[in-house]
């Protein structure tokens, strides 16, 4: 099999979103939008600029107000969530924004203790052991601690927002974009730390992507996003096969072509 193999205890959802509409004005962006994210997995969303991919990222962490539907995290539906139980299920995720959105006023170490800070009761020596263990654990080294996201370079910026996003050791981890902007080199790195990660820390993961490396390398599952519902969702493989005229255009033009080719046909001489 090409795309990522993995043995999923089983198809429980961790998140269940159903019948979810977002809209800003008179747009509809998400239009009864359904959705589930198993535990344990990677699941890559794609869909075109504009599609409402980050829209979905925030209407699941809040960010974003929805105007119907419901989201159920482990089982829970977060709208009827008492304030201290929302704060405890917060502790449970962690996000990587796209660009990375680090304080840039802040250090890198102090940055990965902002959440600490927030949610913990810790003294000043387990903040930095701590910190330091998650600068470790992305790949950084020791003397990017100290620097401020104006010293370092764009894959470091990444790593340090990953680092940031881990740092309550959360259950999920929301990606936005984690490759863009990357060098396929450093793209690729990323996205093996991210399957070591999630190996490693038993994580579900959401990656919102365009690149079609990344969900070669490192999703079990991939959702498309259209017309503001999920169009297709499953492996690679499957979806591939789909007749959607985007998802065709996505995955057997001439990069798709390049990468799938083993499953991705060419288009017929109709089709041309």
């Amino acid at each position: 099999m090409s795309s990522r193999e993995v043995r999923l205890g089983n198809h429980q959802p961790v998140i269940s979103v159903r019948d979810l509409v977002v809209g800003f004005n008179e747009k509809i962006v998400l239009d009864y939008l359904n959705l589930d994210i198993r535990l344990g997995e990677i699941l890559g969303v794609i869909g075109a600029s504009g599609s409402g991919k980050s829209v979905l990222l925030r209407a699941i962490i809040g960010l974003v107000p929805k105007q119907q539907g419901t989201i159920e995290m482990f089982g829970e539906n977060i709208d009827t969530l008492s304030r201290e139980r929302r704060r405890a299920l917060e502790r449970k995720w962690g996000v990587m924004f796209q660009h990375g959105a680090l304080f840039s006023s802040l250090t890198v170490k102090q940055n990965i203790q902002f959440p600490m800070r927030e949610y913990l009761d810790l003294s000043e020596p387990l903040l930095e052991e701590l910190a330091m263990m998650k600068i470790e654990m992305v790949g950084l080294k020791p003397e990017a601690a100290d620097k401020l996201p104006s010293e370092l370079s764009g894959g470091m910026i990444k790593r340090a927002a990953l680092a940031r996003a881990l740092a309550l050791d959360p259950e999920i981890v929301f990606l936005d974009e984690p490759t863009s902007g990357l060098d396929p080199i450093g793209a690729g790195e990323f996205d093996q730390l991210i399957v070591a990660l999630q190996k490693t820390l038993n994580l579900t993961v959401m990656m919102i992507t365009h690149d079609l490396n990344s969900l070669h390398a490192a999703c079990n599952r991939v959702a498309a996003i259209a017309r503001g519902k999920v169009i297709e969702i499953g492996t690679i493989e499957e979806i591939s096969a789909s007749t959607d005229p985007w998802l065709r255009a996505y995955f057997q033009g001439e990069r798709g072509r390049k990468l799938f080719g083993e499953f991705a046909p060419s288009p017929t001489a109709n089709e041309i």
